[in-house]
């Protein structure tokens, strides 16, 4: 028998260290040559670490949520033989990107394309939450292998006694913390007893989450924000939204996302000061002549910021298209290092779940961020063609916008809205 010590091996440009995120075998267990071991976390990507060979895992490096350095010991595993084997390059890992911010969404009113707009990628509204769905009957063995659920979900599962097997997703075919929730109350009975309270459960802040932590706090701690909102009648917008739908073929679907994005870019240019990037330890602003938007996205791993890279320079159709590829991309974990960097501008929105204002945190090192609220319909005083006023059911959305102080003023985040705001609420500018 011979022992075969697994170091972390240079799984990134510039990468120092890794946060176990998950482990995926004890000591004691059977490894077969690839099997996966262990996810790891860096700044950039979560690496899923392969065994490159087999035999039984003897030590291990450390608990979930512990950081180590690469080159160090990651597992020790006892192989047959009686030589220890010369250690083999680490096998390339395969990236699977899970990383930072809030999800972009697409705001919309209660009209009849808020029900389409719901089922497409691309449409970037949030899931409501789903009604809690009865669980599968089922006699058979633990079939959770083949069940799409986060390791966060797996070790719930785990924890609770459940076979993730015999819980039925409410929607996507993937498992979530709900689903289980709503599993526990239907298996004994078919509904959860009442003024029963759940116990207290202690969650670890690891992997993506410590993530957005550490960004989070960061960017309050260094950043003197203000925040800024306006109220803004897309009426008008809405129409021309619902015109530019009917006649699209075999384009996407346009939600309001592409239509405000158009707006943000066509402002931008006379507004430099508000596309940029703050290094606090050069102290040096570096405005970027093109737009990178971050486009906030809720996913299973978090939140993150895939960037649509060069924004000013696609139509409407395009910006669609991209928004949903991106979208895609996130919550499935398959978005590439690159497509979730260099972003120069954020936009983040909760949809209807918007409520009447936001006050969203800067995504640093960027200077602002940008977040459309909820569309609602009320009564307006409006012109009535002859000189005099009207009272008309229109549509309103707040967008609100919060700044770095250091490096915008507030007449400045001001104006910039207020331009935006004529664009949206005189549209046809947008296609000018």
């Amino acid at each position: 028998m011979g022992t075969f010590t697994f170091n972390l091996p240079d799984i990134g440009e510039g990468i120092a260290e890794a946060e176990i995120v998950a482990w995926h075998v004890k000591p004691g267990d059977r490894v077969e040559e690839d099997q996966q071991i262990a996810d790891m976390m860096t700044d950039k990507a979560t690496v899923e670490m392969e065994s490159p060979v087999s035999g039984v895992v003897r030590e291990v490096a450390g608990e979930v949520g512990d950081t180590i350095a690469i080159g160090s010991m990651l597992v020790v595993i006892e192989t047959e033989g009686g030589a220890e084997p010369a250690p083999a390059p680490a096998p390339a890992p395969k990236a699977e990107v899970v990383e930072k911010r809030i999800e972009a969404e697409t705001p919309d009113a209660g009209d009849a394309d808020r029900a389409a707009a719901t089922d497409a990628a691309s449409e970037l509204e949030p899931r409501p939450q789903p009604a809690p769905p009865a669980p599968v009957a089922s006699v058979s063995a633990p079939s959770d292998t083949k069940v799409l659920a986060s390791p966060a979900v797996r070790a719930r599962a785990k924890d609770l006694g459940i076979d993730l097997g015999q819980v039925r997703p409410a929607e996507g075919g993937r498992l979530r913390h709900a689903d289980l929730d709503a599993f526990l109350a239907y298996s004994s009975g078919g509904h959860a007893p009442a003024g029963r309270a759940r116990p207290d459960e202690q969650v670890k802040v690891i992997g993506m989450r410590r993530r957005i932590a550490e960004n989070m706090a960061a960017s309050k701690r260094n950043i003197p924000h203000f925040s800024y909102v306006e109220e803004i009648d897309v009426t008008d917008l809405e129409i021309l939204r619902g015109q530019l739908n009917a006649n699209r073929g075999d384009k996407p679907k346009l939600t309001l996302l592409p239509l405000v994005i158009a707006a943000i870019c066509k402002a931008l240019p006379d507004f430099p000061m508000i596309n940029a990037r703050y290094d606090d330890e050069a102290g040096v602003v570096t405005r970027s002549g093109a737009v990178h938007l971050g486009m906030a996205t809720q996913t299973d791993a978090g939140l993150m910021v895939p960037v649509i890279r060069d924004a000013q320079a696609r139509n409407l159709w395009q910006l669609a298209t991209e928004i949903g590829r991106l979208a895609e991309a996130a919550r499935m974990g398959k978005a590439r290092s690159e497509e979730l960097s260099g972003s120069t501008l954020t936009v983040t929105s909760l949809g209807p779940l918007g409520g009447v204002a936001t006050t969203p945190v800067i995504n640093r090192p960027e200077v602002a961020i940008i977040g459309p609220n909820r569309i609602v319909e009320r009564p307006m005083f409006v012109p009535d063609g002859m000189g005099g006023e009207r009272v008309a059911k229109r549509k309103l959305m707040n967008l609100s916008i919060s700044c770095d102080h250091r490096v915008v003023d507030g007449w400045d985040a001001a104006s910039f809205v207020q331009a935006v705001r004529k664009l949206l609420e005189m549209p046809a500018l947008l296609l000018v």
